[in-house]
């Protein structure tokens, strides 16, 4: 199987539960943004019985765009890892919408 990577805007997106993406063919990262000081339990739990394949990313700036700009750094260093990779951006923010 493809690997899946899953990059969540949890400053835009708070899913209650993760435990559909606990399967050895996803790799998730959770964004959370600098004011950010709470996870819920559900979603604290699914990423840790995911081990290896989840992991949170705090970043330290402010900004309208902060924290999208690092998930597109994400995204191109990944791709250049994983080039047949699927990539999937959880986020409530029009930016990373695909134009036909």
């Amino acid at each position: 199987l493809r690997k899946n990577f899953v990059l969540i805007d949890f400053e835009s997106v708070q899913p209650t539960s993760l435990a559909a993406l606990e399967h050895d063919h996803f790799k998730v990262y959770v964004f959370v943004g600098a004011s950010q000081t709470k996870v819920p339990f559900e979603v604290a739990a699914s990423l840790q019985r995911m081990g290896n394949n989840a992991e949170y990313v705090k970043i330290s700036g402010n900004g309208k765009n902060a924290l999208d700009f690092h998930i597109a750094f994400y995204v191109g260093q990944l791709a250049v890892q994983d080039p047949t990779a699927f990539f999937h951006i959880i986020s409530a923010d029009t930016g990373f919408d695909r134009s036909q």
